[in-house]
């Protein structure tokens, strides 16, 4: 029986969520749909094919939903905004960064978002090359960001014991490092916080060297 892609890149996803990235293969998805696995690889030739498609997926439907924001902001709030809602869209999947980060992105309806965002920063007076330098720099900071904090905290926000804050106070003598003792836990609890203020740092170098 041929299964479509469509049912496959669900149930990936599915099993993306309760077990993380290690639990998507295509046996246990063959499992999931009621099939054997050898029907699936006419579909897709390993698990990075399969993942190619999952991700791809989830970043068409946020594309999807952010379009709205086009047209309402300065193109520095729509940058802020958009590094904010991919953050928040990755935090959806477990591993969503992982998921996404590396992967080939097999739907062409993903450059109808981008153009739109270039029609934006064009209207603005920033060239396509500037402004895709500017999306591809906030997309790396927010992969990058959230591969760390889905490491660090799981699904349900809950700390990894092995990255307790106790932990580092314990191991940091405050006599040999007294600046990195002195950094307070809300630097690396408030992870939304943090976010946006890289972002904001992102934005403001971006826009002071588009203007000089």
């Amino acid at each position: 029986m041929r299964v479509g892609r469509e049912p496959v890149v669900r149930a990936g996803l599915k099993l993306l969520n309760e077990g993380g990235l290690e639990a998507v293969t295509l046996r246990a998805i063959a499992a999931e749909l009621g099939v054997k696995a050898p029907t699936l690889y006419w579909r897709f030739k390993n698990k990075q094919d399969l993942v190619d498609d999952m991700a791809s997926r989830v970043l068409v439907d946020w594309a999807e939903s952010f379009r709205g924001l086009l047209p309402t902001v300065s193109w520095q709030d729509w940058a802020l905004a958009y590094g904010v809602s991919l953050h928040g869209m990755l935090l959806r999947y477990r591993d969503g960064a992982r998921m996404v980060s590396g992967s080939r992105l097999t739907d062409t309806r993903l450059y109808a978002s981008m153009e739109r965002a270039l029609e934006m920063f064009q209207t603005h007076g920033i060239a396509p090359s500037a402004a895709a330098l500017c999306m591809t720099t906030i997309y790396s900071y927010v992969i990058g960001f959230t591969i760390e904090q889905q490491a660090v905290l799981s699904p349900k926000g809950e700390r990894d014991p092995r990255y307790a804050l106790s932990e580092r106070e314990a191991l940091v003598d405050a006599e040999r490092y007294p600046l990195s003792r002195s950094i307070g836990p809300d630097v690396f609890d408030n992870y939304e916080a943090r976010l946006e203020r890289g972002l904001r740092v992102i934005v403001a170098g971006f826009a002071q060297e588009i203007s000089a």
